[in-house]
């Protein structure tokens, strides 16, 4: 089965969630199964760079396409390239006037999205429809799968070809965050070139604009999330961002499918960025980790001192807020905080506020990098995620395989993915961490001081940390539910002729 993997993040090139770790993890798990994956992505310059050996494959046709104008786009074409470390080819939609641009792939030096992210995505989204009709004359997919609302048009372009009566392949798309829906105004809608009958309720219309991710939801053949309990959430008000009615409607098409953990990247013992490497069998090494971590940031060396780590976008979705009135409190315990982050302005000063008022207990690091990251999940003794809405999280997988016990609230994948230590689960050995309910400053301080508690019990701690690390969330297991949707997915299509370019090659492009 051929798969095309549509994304805009790539982990080492190009990251700025855990999309990109789920970009370098999915793939390889895929061709181990058989699939033949290529992925498709904007040559933003970290890729482009990386890639100093590009085949031309074709340029994206202007002509007209069978309902009409074409979507309103600068020169683009795509190359075949091979990026150091990838096993599988990827296609760079070179466009310069959209992609060339450094920093974040999404937001322009003042923090604000470009202006024009709807043409810079729809360019993504119609080059994949493209490459499902066969503008790759060599290699033409089965499958079509897209990943958040940057690929969210491309599911409405392969139904307008559908519509069309051209053959198609089936098209899957993967919401990593609901949240993020890549809304723009109503009046770009031309510019995108799908058919006119789509500006609808029914259609990509969403409140009066346009709706990238409703697109998606509404014309791909299968729906999946990053885990069980959200696929469920999203289907209610809370959560729903205003789709989940849309999304019950489609129930039957969506699937949860939790992420998983790269084993070459994420492992206490094989990581090269540690001082010393650990597993469960050497915990007594994570001490040496620990006090690395602490020297790192500034943080007394104390061994004693009961570590929280944070490593998270500082946004209002993840719930840090409800921290910062217990900081106070948690220094006073004998708690320290390592905090690696950046976002909100307020939440940022907060924090810093707190590390000036607490000099060696709470240490934060603004911004992002690899290495710290690293270095805070291994060497912390509980990861904080008290977030609002969690469609999977990674950081929670990363924690219990360093033996870092997560601190959650009870939502989406961490709600699928840690045990809570009660007394219940602590007998029988199947606690991995400290959940709370109730997303309020009280829920969490409770759960802070069970962490605490628990904390004076080494043997009680060591069993827990164990256990935690004995949990498997690999991309082996992921891609065995992704090849089932993708079977699903063909299997769900009309019988079809076979593709122009299979027939009169000549006539196919002049076609597009």
């Amino acid at each position: 089965m051929k798969v095309l993997y549509l994304c805009t993040e790539l982990y080492p090139f190009l990251k700025t969630g855990g999309l990109g770790d789920v970009s370098a993890g999915l793939p390889p798990a895929l061709q181990a199964l058989g699939c033949e994956v290529r992925l498709l992505m904007p040559a933003f310059p970290p890729l482009h760079q990386a890639a100093p050996v590009q085949q031309m494959v074709a340029p994206l046709p202007r002509a007209p396409t069978p309902w009409g104008a074409p979507p309103d786009l600068p020169s683009a074409h795509l190359v075949l390239a091979h990026l150091p470390g990838v096993a599988q080819p990827v296609y760079l939609l070179q466009a310069p006037v959209l992609f060339d641009r450094p920093g974040n792939p999404y937001l322009g030096p003042d923090g604000h999205d470009w202006r024009d992210n709807a043409s810079r995505f729809a360019a993504l989204s119609w080059a994949g429809a493209l490459l499902g009709q066969g503008l790759d004359p060599q290699w033409t997919p089965d499958v079509l799968h897209g990943h958040d609302w940057h690929a969210g048009l491309m599911p409405a372009y392969v139904r307008a070809f559908v519509d069309a009566q051209q053959p198609t392949p089936a098209t899957v798309f993967t919401v990593h965050n609901l949240a993020y829906q890549g809304i723009f105004p109503a009046a770009l809608f031309p510019q995108l070139g799908l058919p006119p009958a789509m500006l609808d309720v029914h259609g990509v219309e969403y409140f009066g604009q346009l709706s990238f991710m409703k697109a998606a939801l509404r014309y791909a053949d299968r729906l999946t999330t990053v885990s069980p309990t959200y696929a469920q959430e999203i289907q209610q008000p809370a959560q729903g961002m205003g789709l989940d009615g849309l999304l019950c409607e489609r129930a039957g098409v969506l699937t949860g499918i939790l992420n998983g953990v790269d084993e070459q990247v994420w492992n206490p013992a094989t990581d090269a960025l540690l001082p010393t490497p650990f597993d469960a069998q050497t915990l007594d090494n994570k001490a040496v980790v620990k006090r690395a971590l602490q020297e790192r940031l500034g943080l007394a060396v104390r061994h004693n001192a009961l570590v929280f780590g944070v490593v998270s976008r500082l946004t209002p979705q993840k719930g840090l807020h409800l921290l910062v009135p217990l900081l106070d409190e948690l220094v006073q315990r004998g708690g320290q905080l390592a905090l690696l982050g950046q976002g909100d302005e307020a939440l940022e000063q907060a924090l810093v506020d707190a590390a000036l008022r607490h000099p060696g207990a709470v240490a934060v690091r603004m911004g992002y990098d690899e290495d710290t990251a690293h270095a805070v999940i291994a060497g912390a003794d509980v990861l904080l995620m008290p977030s609002v809405f969690e469609p999977c999280g990674l950081t929670q997988l990363y924690g219990l395989r360093y033996g870092s016990l997560p601190l959650v609230h009870r939502v989406g994948g961490l709600a699928d993915t840690v045990v809570d230590c009660t007394l219940e689960n602590l007998d029988d050995d199947s606690a991995t961490g400290f959940v709370f309910d109730a997303f309020t400053a009280d829920a969490l301080r409770h759960a802070l001081g069970r962490a605490f508690a628990l904390f004076r019990r080494p043997q009680a701690w060591r069993r827990v940390q164990q256990q935690a690390m004995a949990q498997r969330f690999d991309w082996a297991t992921a891609a065995h539910h992704y090849l089932a949707v993708y079977r699903s997915a063909t299997l769900s299509r009309p019988a079809q002729q076979p593709r122009l370019e299979e027939r009169e090659p000549h006539v196919r492009r002049h076609r597009l």
